[in-house]
């Protein structure tokens, strides 16, 4: 660190790193992007053309970028099957680590990522910008002061008609490890144990069905997918019942004939009130003897605005994750929380390839 600020590399420079990371971190006076690393130099050396200081290094070969440069984080944003590799080589170089969801293609691999942070001493943290949304960190605070009482049913709601990721990487079931589950379902489930802050699962059951990814010519928000390379399912559900009995229903698709559409979305039933983010966030419950509903109004003021500029979630999630770094506190996200999270959608997949229950001890899923 000199002069003040964090020197960031950034390992990946596809869509996310260009979409959220890259562009976030642009706008904090306290980092510089020192070191770009890809598979492809050209994004390499363009992520460092519009996002890097002057003269910053590209590297085809991520430890090669950790030999040659001195930096006090790494942003990774690779496809799922290097997250864990990537993510412990930097913790273990002394590095602050911001990894993209998920935590990683296999419950194992986020477990050693876990186990690299604690050893190493440095921070982990998950992209899951979701958290940072107005209404998420309102209805945290809901929750958090008990307005729900107890939560015992949920509903983690990831559901798309027709939006099937056809570029990079999504439908390659070696390198993502799944399909909307891992990669939608994701962000609801972890908002909705977020909210609950339960994060004790006693076993999970799942569904996984691969009905319309061999279809040809398919309506598709990003134009018809290829029925070849289509490896991983196009929904997904699970049924999760938690330690103290609570029960969380999580719904996943990319493809799937419904007009009930909605992503990153929680549903929450408590036993004195409950919350849904249907249409917009709902607040809803029972008060002298009448049932109410209250929507807030999230467009103006609060959390959305910093240095009186409206922050997106994205940005957000970037400046209060340099921040932890250099206020030495916590990040929103904890790497224990994003183990569960893959945890719960391993025992999913496994359940629904053995067509069994699949059951955890103290939040780890038994093999």
């Amino acid at each position: 660190m000199e002069q003040g600020k964090l020197k960031i590399g950034i390992i990946g420079c596809g869509g996310i790193a260009n979409g959220k990371h890259m562009p976030g971190l642009a706008k904090l006076d306290n980092v510089e992007m020192v070191a770009f690393c890809d598979l492809d130099l050209t994004k390499a050396q363009k992520a460092a053309n519009q996002y890097g200081i002057t003269n910053a290094r590209v590297y085809e070969d991520y430890q090669k970028l950790l030999e040659q440069e001195t930096l006090d984080a790494v942003h990774v944003c690779t496809p799922n099957s290097s997250h864990a590799e990537i993510s412990i080589a930097c913790l273990e170089a002394g590095l602050h680590v911001m990894c993209e969801k998920p935590m990683a293609k296999t419950a194992a691999e986020a477990r050693a990522m876990v186990e690299a942070a604690e050893k190493s001493g440095k921070k982990l943290t998950i992209g899951y910008q979701n958290r940072f949304r107005a209404d998420s960190l309102y209805l945290q605070e809901v929750c958090e002061r008990g307005d729900l009482g107890e939560i015992y049913l949920a509903k983690a709601k990831a559901i798309r008609r027709r939006a099937v990721p056809t570029w990079g990487v999504f439908l390659d079931e070696e390198k993502q490890g799944g399909g909307p589950l891992i990669d939608i379902g994701t962000h609801a489930l972890d908002l909705t144990l977020w909210m609950m802050d339960n994060y004790r699962p006693k076993y999970a059951v799942g569904t996984v069905y691969h009905k319309l990814n061999k279809r040809e010519n398919a309506a598709n928000a990003w134009g018809p997918w290829d029925p070849k390379k289509f490896q991983v399912e196009d929904s997904a559900f699970g049924f999760i019942v938690m330690e103290d009995g609570a029960t969380i229903i999580l719904e996943s698709s990319w493809a799937l004939n419904t007009l009930d559409e909605g992503e990153a979305k929680t549903f929450l039933y408590g036993t004195e009130g409950g919350a849904d983010m249907e249409d917009g966030l709902r607040i809803n419950g029972e008060e002298f003897g009448r049932l109410y509903t209250k929507k807030p109004s999230l467009d103006v003021g609060g959390v959305a605005f910093y240095a009186g500029k409206k922050e997106s979630p994205g940005d957000l999630e970037m400046r209060l994750w340099i921040e932890s770094i250099l206020n030495d506190t916590e990040p929103l996200v904890l790497p224990e929380q994003a183990l569960v999270v893959t945890e719960i959608l391993e025992a999913i997949y496994d359940s629904a390839r053995s067509g069994r229950p699949v059951y955890f001890k103290n939040g780890r899923k038994l093999d």
